[in-house]
């Protein structure tokens, strides 16, 4: 039987049993309580943002009983016992679109094991970041609904809700409109030029001729 591993201090990460921190590591700890009157060895919890919607990642490792478990969205989707190599990783998808996400175990030191979250062969940090420059999101409610919506803007795919939508788009005088309906509202992304290089392209969300603030996530 392997000895239990001594509580380090938390590395930057991953939201850690209800700890929170900002890049995608996540240092191990003793086990928690998963579920009311159920021991688990959760280690790490992370929370993805998607253009479908935001994906809770959780993993299990126990290091005495060699088993490892991932659940996404609460729902199990590996689940491997006896597996005594500590070290590793553990491929799986996530989202409506299947993306492709890792999680590696690696050694800190003996008995100090921290665990990285990839997405698309990113490091968690990294894919944060691109998906920052890469997509627009916008909250607001209409007709006592609740409504996100997000714009990738690499395909100008825009997402309601978790789902794509019907769009379509334009040219007009000073840069592109893309029109989409929510129920019986007209909708359209303005982009227009920065006029700055760094800057770039700029997308406004429009509703019922009304503004919507962009919502950074």
């Amino acid at each position: 039987m392997l000895p239990d591993l001594p509580v380090p201090k938390l590395a930057a990460g991953a939201r850690l049993c209800g700890l929170i921190s900002q890049t995608g590591h996540a240092a191990l700890r003793r086990p928690q309580l998963h579920s009311p009157g159920k021991m688990s060895d959760v280690v790490a919890i992370w929370d993805v943002i998607l253009s479908d919607g935001i994906h809770k990642i959780e993993f299990e490792h126990g290091t005495t009983s060699g088993k490892r478990v991932v659940y996404v969205d609460g729902k199990e989707e590996i689940r491997k016992e006896w597996m005594f190599n500590l070290v590793g990783k553990e491929t799986f998808c996530i989202g409506a679109r299947k993306i492709k996400a890792t999680i590696r175990i690696l050694p800190v030191k003996t008995y100090v094991l921290k665990y990285i979250l990839e997405i698309e062969g990113k490091s968690f940090k990294k894919y944060v970041e691109n998906r920052a420059k890469t997509t627009n999101t916008w909250v607001l409610h209409l007709d006592g609904e609740n409504f996100r919506i997000v714009l990738e803007k690499n395909t100008m795919d825009v997402w309601c809700n978790g789902k794509i939508i019907e769009s379509a788009g334009e040219f007009v005088d000073d840069g592109t409109e893309t029109h989409f309906s929510i129920g019986n509202h007209g909708c359209y992304i303005k982009a227009v030029s920065s006029g700055k290089r760094r800057e770039g392209i700029i997308h406004t969300l429009i509703v019922d001729n009304r503004e919507i603030p962009e919502v950074f996530q």
